[in-house]
């Protein structure tokens, strides 16, 4: 039999709590192979989170996926785990974390409370779900127990979302925002090469474009123009371009720089893009 696999992305930092999750869940599911998305999610960054998971699930084998973010813990938000259709499960808060990834693994057939005191550890604390309840429940699903075990079941349609911007396209146009911000201060925005080519014609690299990041309570509007390239390469060092990022959706950067430091830009920033 193929060794199990946890997928596993908190907030949790350098700090010990990722490892003491991953000891529980070792000691549960011996064999088991867990692979670390990361633990260097902003703190409390639900949304970070979930556009993580959402972007890197399909790559994962089928199999379990934890996520902690969980500024709630210990408050009256569930304990869940969803059955996806690809055949994974998925476990974590019911704050949202988990349902864009589930819907991207094929929808969610099925929700559960995680409440069955066989799959947690025997003491559970209010503060540390991560390690108490989410691990052990996870070891134990990966080794096969069955998900009607787990608790019950959950109206799918009452799990709690995560409002994620959308594109707006109109002719000559895209209102977007700033959905993401990765390690490199990339922005990665809203909407994909599609919407763009929809509000301002063929998408030809090198073709100049006004990215406008509007005005907010802190900020005032900052407007720049930048090509549309196909690859960093294609400009200069510290030079600005737009692009469609690996998983599909458009993003703004500095080549070799940080753009979100440069401009100051924050998630949810709202942006426009039209012609240059």
């Amino acid at each position: 039999m193929a060794r199990p696999v946890i997928t596993f992305i908190t907030d949790f930092g350098p700090d010990s709590a990722a490892a003491i999750c991953r000891g529980v869940m070792l000691d549960i599911a011996r064999d088991a192979q867990v692979i670390d998305i990361s633990h260097s999610v902003r703190k409390f960054a639900i949304r970070d989170a979930a556009y993580l998971l959402w972007c890197s699930v399909p790559w994962m084998p089928v199999g379990v996926h934890v996520a902690v973010v969980d500024p709630g813990v210990g408050t009256e938000r569930l304990p869940i785990a969803i059955r996806a259709g690809r055949g994974d499960t998925l476990i974590g808060p019911d704050n949202g974390i988990l349902v864009p990834a589930a819907e991207r693994l094929g929808g969610i057939v099925e929700a559960r409370a995680i409440e069955n005191p066989d799959l947690l550890l025997p003491t559970t604390t209010s503060t540390f779900h991560g390690r108490d309840i989410f691990a052990p429940a996870a070891a134990h699903i990966a080794l096969g127990v069955p998900f009607a075990s787990v608790g019950p079941a959950l109206d799918p349609t009452g799990l709690r979302r995560l409002p994620f911007p959308e594109p707006a396209v109109a002719a000559g146009h895209v209102r977007t925002a700033v959905v993401y911000i990765d390690s490199f201060g990339n922005l990665r925005l809203a909407g994909g090469p599609d919407d763009l080519a929809a509000a301002l014609g063929p998408l030809e690299p090198g073709r100049l474009v006004r990215i406008t990041f509007e005005a907010d309570e802190r900020h005032p509007a900052v407007s720049e123009m930048a090509p549309w390239s196909r690859t960093f390469g294609q400009v200069g060092h510290g030079r600005a371009l737009l692009y469609e990022d690996s998983f599909g959706r458009l993003a703004y950067a500095d080549n070799h720089g940080n753009v979100a430091e440069r401009l100051a830009i924050v998630v949810d920033r709202p942006v426009r893009i039209e012609p240059g």
